[in-house]
């Protein structure tokens, strides 16, 4: 099998929630690929992530700590970065929400991922545009579930589904000024994220969470589960010139679990 190689040397990379899974991976995929790459978070985790990155790659990966929900903290967070070639809208919450749930707490969990998962996207992109000339690209993390649904993901989901609209709306908004904006959409990933939702879900069902696991994975057409360094190479493309005619699109890495 054929291998792709990419190169951003002399591009900057941001990414948000990069301190760990699918955000991570994608930021390292930028570093190896020669970028000057900045790693955000909300938590001091990514200080360490950084410098597990830097000592990797024998360069220095910039972190921010930043809480995305807060927009005039991500103004001045990102206000004194120079130039950015990409922006990866990665940072994201998901947790169970069901409706018919009777604590009140369930409240604060919906405004919470929502805030984080819609609200923080929009303020990140509306204060990096600024240090985006024409030729930037900007890439959102949406998911699987932002083309279908299962119960009681609701903050999630309708998160996702907005995800998704919003990524359509920038591209319309902003391709006048040569910026492409697109989605990737993995399926299940062996993330922290992930796998705290398999164990909530088997909680809830009473069914153990290898048995859920294997349904998962047994809906898709390629079998295994996807590891977040399965992912970074997607991000890379959408990025490149390669996808220099793509805006407004989504790309579905689920191992042909959802064909939409």
């Amino acid at each position: 099998m054929g291998r792709i190689a990419y190169d951003f040397s002399g591009e900057h990379v941001l990414v948000t929630g990069a301190s760990r899974g699918i955000g991570r991976a994608v930021a390292e995929g930028f570093a190896a690929a020669g970028a000057e790459v900045t790693i955000l978070s909300s938590g001091r985790g990514i200080y360490e992530a950084a410098r597990e990155m830097s000592e990797r790659f024998g360069r220095r990966i910039a972190a921010l700590e930043c809480d995305i929900t807060d927009s005039a903290a991500v103004k001045a967070t990102l206000s004194p970065l120079g130039r950015i070639d990409v922006l990866v809208n990665n940072a994201g919450l998901e947790r169970i929400t069901p409706v018919t749930d009777e604590d009140d707490s369930v409240e604060d969990t919906f405004r919470r991922i929502t805030d984080i998962n819609t609200n923080g996207t929009f303020y990140v992109t509306r204060h990096a545009l600024p240090h985006m000339r024409e030729g930037g690209r900007i890439v959102v993390t949406a998911s699987i579930w932002s083309r279908v649904a299962v119960p009681e993901f609701s903050a999630y989901i309708a998160s996702k589904h907005a995800n998704l609209g919003f990524t359509r709306v920038m591209a319309k908004e902003l391709g006048g000024r040569g910026i492409r904006v697109n989605a990737v959409c993995p399926g299940w990933v062996r993330t922290e994220a992930a796998m705290l939702s398999l164990k909530n879900m088997s909680l809830r069902t009473g069914r153990s969470e290898q048995d859920l696991l294997d349904e998962i994975v047994g809906a898709q057409v390629l079998p295994g589960l996807l590891e977040p360094e399965d992912l970074a190479a997607p991000y890379l493309f959408l990025a490149s010139d390669g996808a220099r005619d793509m805006t407004g699109q989504a790309l579905m890495l689920d191992r042909g679990e959802v064909m939409a």
